[in-house]
């Protein structure tokens, strides 16, 4: 059967547009792996910081917040909390500025978070806007939407030709050849290769490693009610997760599209980093893991048609903000394609159009 819209990639872009798609027409999304979810959504920080990243991200991921408030269960309370030693007091004030921080004495600080370390932490700001995404719940509700409406995903479809005759993209997988008028590319950190397939032009993304650690809860306490923690710069951030922390030296290494892990020792000096921060010290890891975190040349995600190509439509390059912005980016798919009003506006918009590259 012809589809209206094949969407390569099952990741969080890719099922939030199918989603938003749904009422448009008949949706197919293929994902080369068993399970949806398998690369950087499922390896997500799960986040909703609507301040994280440059004001193109900034503006989608508020444009987000009302879809994400208006579904029960999506976001619960975290918060957030910057520290810094006393050599950061300059790259401080920009975290505060950039995160809208409130900054708190040291004291308040250990308050809240008690394993911080006196005799290194210096400076230290909070903020309650920033809350947990239910990743799951969410990538269920979604799937739960394009089923209800006709759609599917199929797994297993890894992809090995993609062509264009009749007006129609041709994709041929192991579970079939399918065709449809539009193809959107939500790769992940394989979308110039999936372009390179359709015979479209690369864009020059680059996917950079982002590696993980679970370490129990220090000296035993109770984390849950823990903000998110980050190291001035993003150095290193912590996390807590399920009674447990999750700490990340925060790197950005670029590597080929993949199924990343981590370096052990880019693990071991973020965790030192993390470790001179606090009283409490690593005595073992209970998991490791890392995912790619894919951008564009620019850093700012790419929404739209390929300005050279009609029919192909990117949907890419969204970093690490690619769960706390899918509610804007989803409908702003969906607008485009149904040619109504932009909800984000056309300012916006063409900010992430691919057209920019030229």
């Amino acid at each position: 059967m012809t589809q209206d819209f094949i969407i390569i990639g099952a990741g969080i872009a890719g099922l939030s547009a199918a989603s938003a798609l749904s009422d448009l027409g008949r949706v197919l999304v293929l994902e080369a792996e068993s399970h949806p979810a398998h690369h950087a959504s499922g390896r997500s920080a799960a986040l909703y910081e609507p301040r994280y990243g440059l004001p193109p991200v900034v503006e989608l991921s508020l444009a987000s917040g009302p879809a994400f408030r208006a579904q029960p269960g999506i976001l619960s309370d975290r918060g957030l909390m910057i520290v810094a030693g006393a050599d950061q007091r300059a790259a401080f004030e920009r975290d505060l500025a950039g995160f809208q921080l409130e900054e708190i004495t040291t004291e308040t600080a250990r308050a809240v978070v008690p394993i911080l370390n006196p005799e290194s932490v210096a400076f230290a700001g909070l903020a309650d806007h920033a809350w947990d995404i239910d990743t799951d719940l969410l990538i269920q509700t979604h799937i739960r939407r394009l089923r209800a409406a006709g759609g599917q995903l199929m797994t297993g479809a890894r992809v090995g030709a993609i062509r264009h005759a009749g007006g129609l993209w041709r994709v041929t997988t192991p579970q079939g050849d399918h065709a449809a008028p539009v193809l959107i590319n939500a790769a992940g950190a394989w979308v110039d290769a999936v372009a390179a397939l359709a015979g479209v032009a690369p864009l020059g993304f680059t996917p950079l490693r982002r590696s993980m650690a679970r370490i129990p809860a220090p000296g035993g306490l109770d984390v849950a009610r823990w903000p998110m923690i980050f190291g001035c710069g993003e150095s290193w951030y912590a996390k807590p997760d399920a009674g447990a922390l999750i700490v990340s030296p925060a790197e950005e290494d670029p590597l080929p599209p993949q199924d990343a892990w981590a370096d052990d020792m880019v693990l071991a000096e973020g965790l030192a980093r993390y470790e001179a921060m606090v009283t409490e010290p690593v005595k073992r890891l209970v998991a490791n893991w890392a995912g790619l975190r894919t951008f564009a040349p620019d850093r700012v995600p790419v929404i739209g048609p390929d300005p050279h190509v009609p029919g192909f439509f990117w949907l890419a390059g969204q970093g690490g903000y690619g769960f706390q912005t899918s509610p804007a980016a989803a409908g702003l798919v969906a607008d485009l394609l149904a040619g109504r009003s932009l909800a984000i506006g056309a300012d916006l918009a063409a900010r992430l159009s691919p057209a920019r590259f030229g």
